[in-house]
């Protein structure tokens, strides 16, 4: 068990993405020149709170006040005892972590104009008391107060992890949303390319009462429909210029029947390939437009797991495309990580949005911070 003495710099990352699968909860040691991974813990959410969560993300959805403070205490709590579930994984008594950095779960993203906003909810004052550990949340709204997307927040952990002097690496996540980061020795890009498993998730959940196509091997089994898939890259989303950042609440259900309108009678499956085509020319069309050189694509995320989408990848893209697995960390793992970094960085009076990213008129220093109590 770590004490003063090993002088371990301990954090832990929480995420939750737009996928709306569950929880990630990470366990960093910052006191080494990288940050290391010391325990993961993932807390899938019951279908009856994902169920709600999904219902509350949907565009003009009515929801009760009470509704939503309900679910947003009922996060939390859920947050804090991922948190606990890990450290009891990691033998690690709550003392040692110096904060919690927790994304929350995003039920709406929509930063354009003076009165943009970014909503995620899992009320932090749970986290803090049943933990005892200072929690960090409320990341994205500061950077949107200074003219930012307040999205994507990760490059600037990607830069600190993956960043080779020399080279121009893409760094693609996968989630509900695609987002890459183009690192190089100049300036840092990053934006949401649109989406990657949330389609492909609600149209298997729709026809086949799945979460998520395994594997992505009923795509596999579809024939990619050229008109369809014309119609849904031609979305005015897909050609704006960075800094932009998207969302479920635009990329949603509602979205794709409106697309469908004429496709009725196509195959289930052949929806599903197109959707995972949709998601893989995308994010490849915004890797070729601003990173043509770039050595290789490392790729973290949910969406690592879908052979399918990863083999069309590979077909579109001229560089290698690469697992962070090959660098020694886990696909699965790097977001949680990242809010770890993120907390610390708030902690410490640090940064932790990038202009050039977001599009931010200034750096700022993120996330509210909640005190945590004596243990």
């Amino acid at each position: 068990m770590p004490s003063s003495k090993t002088q371990t710099e301990l954090y832990i990352g929480l995420m939750s993405g737009t996928s709306i699968d569950g929880i990630d909860a990470g366990l960093v040691d910052f006191s080494h020149d990288q940050p290391r991974l010391l325990a993961f813990h993932y807390q899938a959410f019951p279908d009856e709170l994902r169920n709600k969560i999904h219902h509350l993300s949907q565009p003009g959805s009515a929801v009760l006040l009470n509704d939503f403070g309900t679910l947003d205490a009922q996060l939390g709590q859920l947050f804090a005892e991922a948190s606990l579930s890990l450290l009891n994984k990691a033998n690690i008594p709550a003392s040692e972590v110096k904060g919690i950095g927790s994304h929350g779960q995003t039920v709406y993203h929509a930063p354009q104009g003076p009165q943009g906003f970014s909503l995620q909810i899992g009320d932090p004052n749970r986290i803090a008391q049943t933990t005892g550990i200072t929690t960090i949340s409320d990341f994205r709204r500061r950077d949107i107060a200074v003219g930012g997307q307040g999205a994507p927040l990760v490059p600037a952990f990607h830069q600190a992890l993956f960043s080779d002097p020399g080279k121009i690496i893409t760094v693609l996540n996968i989630g509900g949303i695609a987002n890459i980061s183009l690192l190089n020795d100049q300036k840092v890009i990053g934006f949401d390319t649109g989406p990657g498993n949330t389609l492909m998730d609600h149209w298997c959940q729709t026809n086949n009462g799945h979460n998520y196509d395994a594997d992505g091997d009923w795509a596999r089994s579809g024939q990619v429909q050229p008109a369809l898939l014309q119609q849904l890259l031609d979305d005015p989303y897909f050609r704006l210029a960075p800094p932009k950042s998207t969302g479920t609440e635009y990329f949603s259900p509602a979205w794709l029947n409106s697309k469908l309108t004429g496709y009725r009678n196509c195959p289930a499956a052949d929806v599903q390939a197109t959707l995972c085509r949709l998601s893989a020319d995308s994010i490849a069309n915004a890797i070729l437009t601003h990173a043509p050189d770039n050595a290789q694509v490392v790729v973290c995320g949910g969406g690592v797991h879908n052979r399918q989408l990863m083999a069309m990848l590979c077909n579109n893209l001229p560089m290698p495309v690469v697992s962070t697995a090959q660098y020694g960390i886990n696909p699965d793992h790097v977001e949680a990580m990242a809010f770890a970094w993120l907390a610390r960085q708030t902690l410490n009076g640090l940064t932790g949005n990038l202009c050039s990213v977001t599009g931010a008129s200034m750096p700022v220093i993120l996330g509210g911070i909640y005190p945590g109590r004596p243990v």
